[in-house]
């Protein structure tokens, strides 16, 4: 039952449910399972800078031990091979971090190099036309399918890259101005000959990685019950399911993780970052990530067969998926209410879709909970000013999954800084919403000719999540 506070907000709402704009609004209701928006794997212990690094709190004691060690080896870095550390030895030969959370500080997101040049955590794919085995992308023939900015010593770095930024103004429909970034990658000193003619780069910053076990829950049914490809109920918005290709299954799966939906399980998203980020390989991913003319690197020592050992790798696995998520932060607020409001008379909640129930789960944490992660995990047409125009498996160049929302509100504490979007152009939620495009032109379009209240309560509501 809602308590007292709360109770008192809602009437607050109701008594001011006429929009500044003049027209009438519903007033907005707390479900009390949004306090508590990841379940029984909700973080109420530590919030500030380790909101994200808490496991989920019902945990059985192996799993609380799988989840200490796999939060050993995502945190600790990798080092070269040979080394009398040989769980940990077989980084490399190139490579973007020594470590998961050299990208995903405290288990949160990365930070583009625009504003730091030493930071890590936003790398760059690179593919040209066409599509490999079951619908990949195909890499470059001298760099593969993304852009190794580091590597061991004698041992060639691809090339590395630099940032230019164009501003783009703008103005709010009361007059306000604002200016976004559009960044230009330029890529330089390649060490294996020119990039092949026509490839597509395309950036993507890591994002945080809380309940991502919550995630991969979701039964697929619900996921194919949302999408509407062809937009048959007319709304213009016509979210689709990517399907990738699951090694572990030997089929294709419906993908849920990556910015472009792109892979189909917390595993193998685990997995690809492990050979593609650190160059570590595992049972999912055996062969070293050594493009045909880095003959260099094809002869490095490598740390074992594979690098990442199997039960480290499903302890990694495990931390991952059992990460849990903060609790809501000021939800009964009489802003962050109307706010609320405010998005779904918007229409953001189209892609953003509030709640799930999750379904059967081997981590019993992870079951038949009720869930608030604001996604519907969902192909959606983004718009030109985008798009990466690169392909991946069925996701087109301006389609990009609805990222989830929760903790987005704590990512400043965190990791001092809200940079939004696949490629962290936007500095805040206002900015990341000024970006939507395509089918979410409208939703953006909402936001852009409200007043500046208005705005300030629906980005409130956003960063209580």
């Amino acid at each position: 039952m809602p308590n007292r506070r709360t109770l008192l907000a809602l009437t607050c709402i109701a008594l001011h449910a006429c929009s500044s704009s003049g027209g009438e609004r519903e007033p907005a209701t707390l479900d009390p399972s949004e306090l508590r928006p990841g379940g029984d794997a909700t973080n109420a212990l530590l919030l500030g800078s380790n909101a994200f690094n808490q496991p989920a709190p019902t945990l059985t004691s192996d799993e609380e031990d799988a989840f200490f060690t796999g939060n050993s080896f995502f945190t600790q870095s990798w080092v070269q091979a040979p080394a009398s550390t040989t769980a940990r030895d077989g980084v490399g030969p190139t490579f973007n971090a020594r470590a998961c959370s050299g990208c995903h500080f405290k288990d949160g997101r990365g930070v583009p190099p625009d504003d730091d040049p030493t930071a890590v955590g936003l790398l760059l794919r690179l593919s040209i036309e066409g599509q490999g085995e079951h619908g990949a992308p195909l890499g470059d023939p001298n760099y593969g399918d993304q852009l190794q900015d580091r590597s061991l010593p004698d041992i060639p770095v691809e090339g590395r890259f630099r940032i230019e930024l164009e501003a783009i103004a703008g103005e709010y429909d009361d007059g306000e101005a604002y200016e976004l970034r559009a960044p230009r990658y330029v890529l330089e000193e390649l060490a294996f000959g020119e990039l092949a003619d026509g490839v597509r780069v395309s950036p993507r910053l890591a994002p945080q990685v809380i309940g991502m076990g919550l995630l991969e829950a979701i039964p697929e049914q619900r996921l194919e019950a949302l999408a509407d490809p062809r937009d048959a109920d007319g709304d213009g918005i016509s979210g689709r399911v990517n399907r990738v290709w699951d090694v572990e299954a030997d089929e294709l799966r419906i993908g849920r993780f990556g910015w472009k939906a792109d892979q189909p399980s917390v595993a193998q998203q685990t997995a690809a970052a492990f050979l593609g980020d650190l160059g570590a390989t595992s049972r999912l991913f055996p062969e070293q990530n050594c493009p045909a003319p880095q003959s260099v690197c094809a002869d490095a020592i490598d740390g074992g067969e594979p690098e990442v050992q199997d039960h480290l790798f499903d302890d990694v696995v495990l931390y991952t998926q059992t990460l849990a998520v903060p609790v809501r932060r000021g939800a009964d607020d009489p802003e962050v209410l109307r706010g609320k409001a405010l998005f779904h008379e918007a229409g953001c909640d189209g892609c953003h879709v509030a709640t799930h129930q999750t379904g059967r789960s081997p981590i019993a944490a992870l079951s038949e909970q009720t869930i608030w992660p604001y996604t519907d995990l969902l192909l959606h047409d983004m718009g030109e000013a985008l798009s990466d125009g690169r392909p991946v498996f069925e996701a087109e160049g301006r389609e990009w999954r609805t990222p989830p929302l929760w903790g987005i509100g704590l990512l400043e504490a965190v990791n001092g800084h809200e940079r939004l979007l696949h490629d962290g152009r936007a500095r805040g939620v206002a900015e990341a919403i000024l970006w939507h495009g395509g089918e979410a032109e409208a939703a953006k379009e909402s936001f852009r000719t409200m007043n500046e209240e208005d705005r300030e309560a629906l980005v409130r509501f956003v960063r209580s999540l």
